[in-house]
């Protein structure tokens, strides 16, 4: 390999090392925002459920009443633009508030957040904030976050999870 190759190639390999971490990061965002589910990366505390707060209990259950209310219009495929965008507000203020309030431990809020972005994507999309996607896709994030919640939050009273699938 002679003097000019060997040199290109050393260019390439460090910008390949440094621009690993952030081609990382930038699809690990495409994931979320083509519509992977960001609940999918909670993970159990070495197999028990992550501890909760009266914020997040109170909070979440709110959310879950909100969206169990409207659930059967949003399955029979007749939810409103108005109805969607009604129930978007009803959870972005629980899930500001449950942000402004919830005191947990790190590990258990880093676990959180996952859950909040898929509320707050839902909070968007069941706004029409992203035209190549529907509000339903919305409210199924939504679906998949409570589902989540119950699965991975411990919180005494949580019932069974939200009615299934949209």
């Amino acid at each position: 390999m002679n003097r000019s190759h060997a040199g290109l190639l050393a260019v390439v390999l460090f910008w390949a090392l440094v621009a690993s971490p952030a081609i990382a990061q930038q699809q690990h965002e495409h994931e979320h925002e083509s519509g992977a589910a960001a609940v999918a990366s909670i993970k159990l505390d070495a197999g028990r459920k992550w501890v909760t707060d009266a914020s997040l209990r109170d909070g979440m259950a709110d959310i879950r009443a909100a969206f169990d209310a409207d659930h059967p219009a949003i399955h029979a495929g007749q939810q409103t633009d108005a109805q969607y965008a009604v129930l978007a507000g009803r959870i972005e203020s629980q899930v500001n508030s449950i942000v402004a309030n919830c005191r947990l431990p790190p590990e258990a809020d880093a676990n959180l957040h996952y859950l909040i972005a898929d509320l707050s994507q839902g909070v968007g999309l069941m706004r029409g904030q992203d035209p190549a996607r529907t509000r339903h896709e919305g409210a199924a994030l939504v679906h998949g976050a409570l589902r989540a919640y119950g699965e991975f939050f411990d919180d005494p009273a949580w019932s069974a999870e939200p009615p299934a699938n949209h």
